[in-house]
C-alpha cells in the first residue's frame, strides 16, 4: 500500500464497533454503576472519555513511519519491562479480581501487560526482520526470541493474568510462523506447552476449578460454575433478534463482569443472534484488513509488525468469544454467586 494511504473501510469497522461498543457498556453497566457509585454513567463516560483519547492517538500515530518504532523498540520493551515489575509491588500496583494488574489513576486503571503485548510485537517484528536467516536455526534463531518471551509471559502470570499471556504467546509464535519457522517445531513445543499449562494448574488450585467447571458447570452452581452458568441464560434466551437494547435480564446482578470480560453475553442476550452477527462480521472485517495490508506492506518490519497485531485482535476475540459461549474454561479467578441486595 502507499504511505500515508488511510483504509477507510478497516477505519469505519475500528469506530463502528468502538462506538458500539461504547453503546453496550452503557446499556450493560448502569444498574451495577448506579448502585455502586451512585452514577448510572459511571462506566460509558469512562469508557467515551478513552475513546476520545484513543482517536486522537490513532489520528497521530497514523502520522508517524513506522520506522521510527524499529530504531527505538529496545528502549520501548526495556520500559515495558519495568511496568510490568512495578505493578507487581504492593502499594505501587492495584488488585482487582484477583490480579495485581493494574496502576490505579484516580477512577481509571491502565494496565501495563496491554502495553507488553505491543512492545513485544514490535521487538519480535524487528528480531525476525534482521534475523530472517537465522530462523531456520532453533538454537541461534527461534530460542533467544521465545526465551524472552517467556520472561515476560513469566512477569504477566505473576500478576496472575493467563488470559493476556497466552495471548502474548500466541502472537509471537503465529509470526514465527510467519517468519518461517518449521511447524514440527511448532508440533514439538505444543507438547512442552501443555506440560507447562498442566504446572501452571499444579500451582493455582483456581485454574482446576475453572476446567472441572466448564466440563459440568452446573455441579457447582453457585460457585465455580455461577458465571458460566449466567452467560449462558443471557445467550441462550436472545433468539434471533434478542429482547432489545436495554432489556437485558442478567446484567441486574446476575452475571458478574456485565460491561466488561462478559458484555458479548449481554449483546446476545439483546440483539440475539443479529447482534452475534454483527460483532463478528466486524472483528472479521478488522482482520481481513489487517492481514491484507500486512500482505502488501513493502518491507519485512512493517508486514511483521502488521501481521503481530493482527494476531493479538484475532486470538483476544476468539478467546473472549470461546469462553462467554462455554467452548472453553473461564480465565482467572472464579467469579461466585454473592448477596448483593
Amino acid at each position: 500500500m502507499k504511505k500515508g494511504k488511510i483504509d477507510y473501510v478497516l477505519l469505519l469497522g475500528v469506530l463502528f464497533i468502538s462506538i458500539f461498543g461504547i453503546v453496550m457498556i452503557a446499556s450493560a453497566s448502569y444498574v451495577w454503576a448506579e448502585y455502586k457509585f451512585n452514577d448510572p454513567f459511571k462506566f460509558v463516560k469512562n469508557q467515551g472519555l478513552f475513546f476520545l483519547i484513543g482517536t486522537l492517538f490513532m489520528y497521530f500515530i497514523s502520522k508517524i513511519d513506522c520506522h521510527v518504532y524499529e530504531k527505538n523498540v529496545n528502549r520501548i520493551l526495556i520500559g515495558c519491562i519495568i511496568l510490568l515489575i512495578l505493578v507487581l509491588i504492593p502499594g505501587v500496583g492495584t488488585v482487582r479480581n484477583g490480579s495485581r494488574s493494574w496502576f490505579g489513576i484516580g477512577s481509571f486503571g491502565i494496565q501495563p501487560s496491554e502495553f507488553a503485548k505491543l512492545g513485544l510485537i514490535m521487538f519480535t517484528a524487528k528480531y525476525l526482520y534482521r534475523n530472517e536467516k537465522d530462523m531456520k536455526k532453533i538454537k541461534t534463531g527461534v530460542l533467544p526470541i521465545l526465551g524472552l518471551t517467556l520472561f515476560i509471559f513469566g512477569l504477566i502470570m505473576l500478576q496472575p493474568d493467563f488470559g493476556t499471556g497466552m495471548i502474548l504467546v500466541m502472537s509471537v509464535i503465529g509470526l514465527l510462523f510467519i517468519g518461517g519457522v518449521s511447524f514440527k517445531f511448532f508440533l514439538r513445543i505444543g507438547l512442552l506447552g501443555l506440560l507447562g499449562i498442566a504446572g501452571l494448574i499444579a500451582v493455582a488450585p483456581y485454574r482446576l476449578e475453572r476446567i472441572l467447571s466448564f466440563l459440568n458447570p452446573w455441579k457447582d452452581p453457585l460457585g465455580s460454575g455461577f458465571q458460566m452458568i449466567q452467560s449462558l441464560y443471557a445467550i441462550g434466551p436472545g433468539g434471533l433478534f434478542g429482547y432489545g437494547l436495554g432489556n437485558s435480564r442478567q446484567k441486574h446482578f446476575y452475571l458478574p463482569e456485565p460491561q466488561t470480560d462478559f458484555i458479548f453475553s449481554i449483546i446476545s442476550e439483546e440483539f440475539g443472534f443479529l447482534g452475534v452477527i454483527i460483532v463478528a462480521s466486524l472483528f472479521i472485517l478488522i482482520i481481513y484488513k489487517g492481514f491484507q495490508i500486512a500482505r502488501k506492506s513493502n518491507d519485512l518490519f512493517s508486514k511483521y509488525l502488521a501481521f503481530g497485531i493482527t494476531f493479538q485482535i484475532a486470538f483476544q476475540a476468539v478467546l473472549n468469544l470461546c469462553v462467554v459461549v462455554g467452548l472453553i474454561p473461564v480465565t482467572g479467578y472464579a467469579r461466585k454467586w454473592e448477596k448483593i441486595v
